[in-house]
């Protein structure tokens, strides 16, 4: 749990209860306030992915539409996001207009008669990532081991069951580790379903061979490109364990690619 969620029962509550249910969340927490504002330092709520406050309180609705606002875009984002409300007078001596991103700060008009100005942080709160692991073969065995030590949600992939669809704020990730058994109906499952990334461990000639019969059953060469095989960065592994830690560093390069910045490596 987070620091947020531990500080108030029923926000905890509310929050265990959408974890189970794997649902996105958010908790907005009152980081600063300057002149008369209804909430102080501290205030917590937390809101669903649309931005409506399950539990808590922090103000009133001149300050609900900012915050719904910024819940959504750390939704379409996925990242946590620092809302700045000032009233008019002041945001025109800032020279700044309602809705502008200075620095990481997003910027809002308080419409309150108190005039008052906060700061706001909303930390988002998704559901671990799926991975998906089609087989069980060495590789895909020593693959759930490794990724469970990562903050994965691992699930086992069958080549007779459509995988479940996913569900809002949810995110999967598949590899197909059949190596022999069910390659053809395991990797077909695989296109069929909502994942951000696909990867399939086997040569590339194993991979052109299982091509041509899935393009020979109707599937389009465009859902196969999405197809990483061989699966895993190139790092010389060999032996099932180094595999799999090859592919899980793969993984993690793609779950972690939205959080880098442009800035990054300079």
């Amino acid at each position: 749990m987070t620091p947020a969620e531990l500080t108030d029962t029923e926000i905890s509550d509310v929050a265990r209860d959408m974890r189970a249910r794997g649902e996105p969340f958010a908790i907005a927490t009152v980081i600063r306030t300057l002149g008369a504002t209804a909430a102080k330092p501290g205030a917590k709520a937390l809101l669903d992915a649309e931005g409506t406050i399950l539990q808590g309180w922090i103000g009133g609705g001149c300050v609900r539409g900012a915050l719904a606002k910024a819940t959504k875009r750390a939704m379409a984002e996925g990242a946590p996001q620092l809302i700045s409300l000032h009233p008019q007078d002041l945001l025109d001596e800032k020279g700044i207009a309602p809705g502008s991103d200075v620095e990481g700060v997003s910027f809002a008009r308080n419409g309150c008669p108190s005039k008052g100005s906060m700061d706001i942080f909303v930390e988002l709160i998704l559901p671990l990532p799926e991975l998906l692991i089609f087989g069980e073969a060495p590789v895909a065995k020593s693959l759930s081991r490794l990724a469970a030590q990562f903050q994965w949600s691992l699930a086992q992939g069958e080549a007779d069951s459509a995988v479940r669809p996913l569900a809002d704020g949810e995110t999967r990730m598949i590899v197909v580790a059949t190596q022999g058994k069910n390659d053809l109906a395991c990797l077909k499952q695989a296109l069929e379903a909502e994942a951000r990334f696909v990867a399939f461990v086997g040569s590339r000639r194993k991979f052109a061979t299982l091509s041509e019969t899935l393009i020979g059953q109707g599937v389009s060469q465009s859902v196969l490109s999405r197809v990483q095989a061989p699966a895993g960065l190139a790092i010389g592994a060999v032996t099932p364990d180094e595999i799999a830690l090859s592919i899980l560093a793969q993984l993690t390069e793609v779950r972690r690619r939205r959080q880098r910045t442009e800035t990054d490596g300079d």
